[in-house]
């Protein structure tokens, strides 16, 4: 009788333990769930957030100028010129401008020489406002490069701080740039606040923008690898590349400033792709600018 007794106290005993275990087990469990939930909402809430805006649009009625010797001759081609903003939680960054914004409300427009047809439906101002930005908000800007279809609506941001190469800044005070179409000194004229670079650069000093220096295709060519929370690692080229072909065939186009340190710039550019395991986002192809989510949309 005693020893039924003993067994029935032993089993509720073993029965509450039980009870007891799985109830922590439930509890401790949804707790890290939560913790991890949490974690996940600081880190999006902590990393940068990257919009993408249509800066207009070139049709290049030459293609093989984007090569050398006649790798592309008699095609066309129809490139995207594309703009960034980087929000971080320490400032916002403007990467790019996008092209003249004197070409809004006009017609397309077609170079003397017949190679560029060049059009742009909306300011930069404008596109901005559609994620709540307004030019005084922007604390840096920074060009892959100064060709006039990455500068055209810089001077809207004068009190930004500009994030330029040294190598860019002495071009720009050379007779090189006198005279060359491809560069439009006035439409960055009023960007005076000045922060030299001299190499790569982390914008935030947390590794999550950092400026990579790509000389070649102008003199301080740049891309900008992004870290984002959800998307992963990210680079834009700037014009280290113009369209997936040039890639894939790493091909060097005609008009670059250099094309020894396009050449090198193409190989540290691939390295460093390979070390960050990075989305590409090639800045003037249009297969790369269509699957992007578009501001308002953020690409997180």
């Amino acid at each position: 009788m005693r020893r039924g007794i003993y067994i029935a106290i032993l089993g509720l005993l073993v029965l509450s333990s039980c009870k007891d275990s799985k109830k922590g087990f439930e509890e401790g469990y949804e707790s890290a769930q939560n913790e991890a939930q949490e974690a996940t909402e600081e880190k999006i809430e902590n990393s940068p957030k990257l919009y993408a805006f249509n800066g207009g649009l070139i049709e290049a009625n030459d293609k093989n100028l984007f090569a050398q010797g006649d790798t592309y001759k008699g095609e066309t081609i129809t490139l995207a010129d594309a703009f960034y903003v980087i929000e971080h939680p320490n400032g916002i960054l403007l990467w790019d401008t996008g092209l003249p914004e004197n070409l809004v409300g006009e017609e397309a427009y077609t170079s003397p020489d017949g190679a560029f047809t060049i059009s742009r439906q909306d300011s930069i101002v404008k596109q901005l406002a559609s994620i709540g930005v307004n030019p005084e908000d922007v604390k840096y800007i920074a060009f892959s490069h100064i060709h006039f279809d990455h500068t055209g609506g810089a001077n809207n941001f004068p009190e930004a701080t500009w994030l330029v190469q040294q190598t860019a800044v002495d071009f720009i005070n050379s007779d090189a740039i006198k005279g060359n179409s491809f560069y439009d000194p006035k439409s960055f004229e009023k960007l005076t606040n000045k922060q030299v670079l001299n190499g790569d650069f982390d914008v935030f000093d947390d590794g999550k923008v950092v400026i990579k220096y790509l000389p070649g295709h102008t003199a301080g060519h740049q891309g900008l690898f992004v870290s984002l929370a959800q998307t992963g690692p990210v680079i834009l080229t700037g014009d280290t590349y113009h369209f997936r072909q040039n890639r894939e065939n790493q091909v060097v186009p005609q008009i670059n400033y250099s094309i020894p340190e396009s050449e090198e710039s193409i190989s540290t550019f691939e390295d460093f792709v390979k070390q960050k395991n990075a989305k590409v986002l090639i800045q003037h192809d249009m297969e790369d600018f269509n699957m992007m989510p578009k501001a308002p949309q953020i690409i997180e």
